[in-house]
């Protein structure tokens, strides 16, 4: 190959911009459960069996499994992977629901606790836009 024609081993390769939220989800705006979509501040972490399929899961269910090797909530997954927020809340249902994470929803009194509610905007504000800049800390 020519010099230019191939990225070099240290330019890291970025997610294709062009792609759809509701082509991640095939259209679905909720996942497989019957209940109500998981709130922002549930902490998600990688099941032992979800760790081992890692190998036989595709694209961003891949992502997001090996992303909570330590727990995080479902904003913080979103911000890290840069995924729209209710990607990631469709896909970690589906993902729960397969056995690959495990799902704790916090109690009622910590979502109310303003320490808790800031750190959840700190990471919405985290995940870019439509035009990979971040939103305004404003």
């Amino acid at each position: 190959m020519g010099e230019g024609s191939a990225p070099g081993p240290s330019e890291p390769v970025g997610r294709a911009p062009a792609i759809r939220p509701f082509l991640l989800t095939a259209g679905r705006v909720a996942g497989g459960g019957t209940g109500p979509p998981l709130p922002v501040e549930t902490q998600v972490v990688a099941t032992s069996s979800g760790l081992s399929a890692l190998g036989s899961l595709a694209f961003e269910q891949h992502d997001i499994v090996a992303a909570c090797r330590r727990p995080q909530s479902v904003a913080e997954l979103a911000a890290r992977l840069r995924l729209h927020l209710n990607v990631v809340r469709v896909l970690a249902e589906d993902l729960r629901a397969a056995g690959h994470l495990a799902v704790h929803v916090p109690d009622v009194g910590t979502t109310q606790d303003i320490s808790v509610l800031r750190r959840v905007i700190d990471g919405l504000r985290a995940v870019p836009d439509s035009r990979d800049t971040l939103r305004d800390s404003g």
